[in-house]
Parts: structure tokens; C-alpha cells; sequence
């Protein structure tokens, strides 16, 4: 299958959290290009916190697209050219006030990639030490939950963890192997 071609890009919007493009792109085969909406934002991270009693350090918070408070692990984005590691252990200390020992980077996935063109990397955090209070941003509130890890199944199954990024974070967990090494 052969690739399409970008032929032209202008920026629409900037925000704080993403920028909008239009695009054009000549599909493999030839022909007009084709519009289509892009949105470039910066790589995200996600940290599955795992305490030694095999505790999920999970959080609570309102979230403004869907208008409702959801049961998610700490994450955010990569501020400018942070690396993803650096920016997990960042988040992992302001939304929860841990930080961690050990760090297993799980894997990565493309969030929307057909708007899209940033990444969400996933680490498992073990040896977790109670370093402070919490300083979430601003516009944060959060409360910290902590959830057995085998009662994660069933939280997604009643509909409790509904957020696509930390079901993904979760699968990447399962499917690393982490888990086994660590005696789990």
C-alpha cells in the first residue's frame, strides 16, 4: 500500500494544548489532493504507580470534555522537549506527591492517529515513596485513589475506568510481562 502525500499545511489555531492544521494530501494513486484536519500536540505520558501491597495509585478527577469525574492513573503531556520518561516522573509526583524507584517504560500508542500525530508512553512505577503533598496544576482537582490491581478487571467492566488511554496503559501492563518479573 502506498503512502499518501502531504503537499500543503497551514496552521488554523494554536492553543495550549494542541495546534490545528489544515492539510492537503495526494492520495498513493494520484490525483487532487485531499483536505483533511490535523492536530498536532505534544506526547503524552501515562504512569501505572504499583506500591508494594499491589496498590494502583490511581486518581479522581472532573474531566471538561465529558462533564464528569472519571477513575484514571496519573498522566499528562511532555511540556516542550521534556523526554517522556522525565515527564512521567513529573507527573507521578504532582498529581500524587510519590515518587518512584524503579521505572519500566511499557510501550506507546498513537491516541487518534487519524487527527492526531502525537504518542502516549506508558511506565510502570514500582518502589514508591510518599515525597510530599500532591501539587496537581491549576485547573486540577484530584483525589487519590488507591485500587487493588486485580480489582482493576472489574472496574473496567462495570464502567467505572472508561478513559481509552488508561485501558491501553493497563493492556500494556498485562502484555509486558512487568508484572511476572516483579513476582506478581
Amino acid at each position: 500500500m502506498g503512502s499518501w502525500r502531504k503537499v500543503s499545511s497551514s496552521r488554523m489555531l494554536e492553543c495550549r494544548v494542541f495546534d490545528l492544521d489544515r492539510a492537503g494530501f495526494v492520495p498513493p494513486e494520484g490525483g487532487a489532493p485531499r483536505e483533511f484536519w490535523v492536530l498536532s500536540a505534544p506526547d503524552w505520558i501515562n504512569v501505572v504507580p504499583l506500591t508494594d501491597e499491589g496498590d494502583v495509585l490511581m486518581v479522581r478527577q472532573y474531566r471538561f470534555g465529558i462533564g464528569a469525574t472519571t477513575l484514571e492513573i496519573p498522566g499528562g503531556m511532555c511540556d516542550g522537549a521534556e523526554a517522556p520518561a522525565d515527564a512521567a516522573a513529573r507527573e507521578l509526583r504532582e498529581e500524587t506527591g510519590y515518587e518512584a524507584r524503579a521505572w519500566t517504560p511499557l510501550g506507546l500508542v498513537h491516541p487518534n492517529p487519524p487527527l492526531q500525530t502525537n504518542r502516549c508512553h506508558t511506565f510502570l512505577a514500582q518502589g514508591l515513596e510518599l515525597a510530599g503533598p500532591a501539587r496537581p496544576d491549576p485547573d486540577e482537582r484530584l483525589e487519590l485513589v488507591r485500587v487493588r490491581l486485580d480489582a482493576v478487571p472489574g472496574l473496567v467492566a462495570d464502567g467505572t475506568i472508561t478513559h481509552a488511554l488508561v485501558l491501553a496503559a493497563f493492556h500494556l501492563l498485562h502484555v509486558s510481562g512487568s508484572l511476572r518479573e516483579a513476582g506478581r
